[in-house]
């Protein structure tokens, strides 16, 4: 393949040496190479890419560890090179392309996450191919799998240089199918940068990450992505005391999608839409929609989860906890017994946090039932579980569970729930 450097056309595949050392994963050796091959040097490679020269030097120098994403494909970007020489664009596994979608971020995901690197001439544009958007939402994908067992905190900063290569990659289109095109993969990182605020108890930065997400997927015109971010926001409105918008924004996804809804799309926003029922205190309107819920998953079929990508397969277990939360919500005005079975079907589940914060909906229920011994002991094992996560909204939930419960003379299960929270400072 011929890119151009400067006045010089390469034909990066003749050099041994710098395939070599990218399938080594010596990168910084990769742009080392590219750089003497294209006949500069380090400050001439910094001032094309918007760097010090100090900055280009750690990264040729760097043999070992992880790099800076924002560096390698700036500099990448600048000398022409592929973007797979560096490691920032997977191949296809088992030989099954990655799902395709129309994607960029918008002006409010690029408001938060300002790019760290300066424009590249378009002389030095890479080759625009699905690699890089497909490389990108796998590292998002990897990032969402990361976030059932590992603090929110440490994700967080990840998520956000990922974001800033995002907009870097953005600001090097070559016209607007492109940035249409990394507008749905900004829409699919802001999001869950959202999801790991809303963990952290950040609401106003969760709303903010909500909103970028919401605004990149109509940049990207793609309607079944932004169905599924007003579904996202509507989800944690419902989940953080704002029953009216949550089912305002239910509503909202559904008019999008139009009649024809997936399936597995329509058992989600069902079950959305139970929960704000049931913060809102509307014990009938959350029976059907929980009816609706089990009615549309009843129809899903092994290929309905390609069609809606972003949410995992729903299952009885993922109804059973959708039954769990409701019955928390609706709280002791509404006699709302789970059996053991549906109990044992929602705590099943491989995801510390979700489990964490169900136990917490159950220790809820056991409480309002005068359960009170049953109800803390749950509850201190969720909040255990949100201490070594470092979740706020895990401990956020067991402070309310507290506050549900008042006594002169606690029992001995309560007084080692305060212990526990005196200890949650995250």
């Amino acid at each position: 393949m011929l890119l151009t450097v400067g006045n010089q056309n390469t034909d990066w595949s003749a050099f041994g040496d710098l395939k070599d050392a990218s399938r080594a994963g010596d990168f910084g050796r990769v742009i080392q190479r590219a750089r003497q091959i294209a006949g500069l040097n380090q400050g001439e490679l910094a001032d094309a890419c918007g760097l010090s020269q100090a900055a280009v030097s750690r990264l040729e120098n760097r043999r070992t560890g992880a790099y800076n994403t924002t560096t390698l494909a700036s500099a990448a970007a600048a000398l022409g090179l592929p973007f797979e020489l560096v490691g920032l664009a997977n191949q296809h596994t088992n030989g099954h392309p990655p799902v395709e979608r129309r994607e960029f971020l918008t002006a409010a995901v690029a408001a938060t996450a300002h790019p760290l690197v300066s424009a590249v001439p378009s002389s030095a544009l890479p080759e625009w191919d699905t690699s890089q958007a497909a490389a990108l939402r796998t590292a998002t994908a990897s990032y969402r799998r990361l976030d059932a067992t590992i603090p929110s905190r440490s994700l967080a900063e990840a998520i956000h240089g990922h974001l800033r290569l995002i907009q870097t990659i953005a600001d090097l289109a070559p016209d607007a199918h492109h940035r249409a095109r990394m507008a749905s993969v900004g829409s699919e990182a802001a999001s869950f940068a959202a999801w790991l605020a809303w963990d952290m108890a950040d609401h106003g930065s969760a709303r903010r990450w909500y909103g970028s997400a919401i605004g990149a997927a109509r940049g990207a015109d793609n309607v079944l992505l932004g169905a599924y971010q007003a579904g996202s926001l509507a989800s944690f409105e419902a989940d953080t005391g704002n029953p009216h918008e949550a089912l305002r924004l239910v509503t909202n996804a559904r008019h999008q999608l139009g009649p024809n809804v997936p399936p597995l799309a329509g058992a989600w926003l069902s079950s959305i839409e139970a929960v704000a029922h049931a913060a809102g205190g509307s014990r009938r309107a959350c029976d059907r929609a929980l009816q609706a819920c089990e009615q549309h998953a009843g129809r899903i079929s092994g290929s309905d989860p390609i069609a809606w990508p972003w949410i995992f397969a729903f299952d009885e277990r993922k109804i059973a906890a959708c039954r769990i939360t409701c019955a928390a919500r609706l709280g002791p005005a509404h006699r709302t017994r789970m059996s053991d079975e549906v109990i044992a079907a929602a705590l099943s589940g491989g995801h510390d946090k979700q489990r964490a914060l169900l136990t917490l909906d159950v220790a809820s229920r056991h409480l309002a039932e005068g359960n009170t011994d049953a109800a803390f002991g749950l509850g201190g094992r969720g909040l255990s579980e949100g201490i070594r996560l470092r979740s706020g909204r895990i401990v956020e939930k067991a402070r309310a569970l507290r506050r549900c419960y008042s006594s002169s003379s606690p029992p001995s299960m309560v007084r080692e729930f305060d212990d526990q929270l005196h200890t949650a400072y995250l």
